[in-house]
């Protein structure tokens, strides 16, 4: 069954991490900048190896070109 949530994404950044706030929503912080979808990649890659997952099982939903995404992961 797949999962859906939101998250934040925060481009540009020192270091990539993924971290849970208390209210469920993930906060994603990648190194690449928010141009031509590079940062969606570098998300992409980012939660598979979170979530233990391949990279095709997690597609944004809502929000290519904002930094709040709608992810759904199978």
């Amino acid at each position: 069954m797949a999962q859906k949530f939101w998250l934040t994404v925060k481009p540009l950044a020192k270091h990539e991490n993924v971290i849970l706030h208390s209210d469920g929503e993930l906060l994603a912080s990648v190194s690449a900048p928010a141009n031509e979808g590079k940062a969606n990649s570098h998300l992409i890659e980012l939660l598979a190896e979170y979530f233990h997952t391949a990279k095709s099982n997690i597609r944004i939903l809502r929000g290519q070109r904002s930094r709040r995404k709608l992810i759904e992961i199978d």
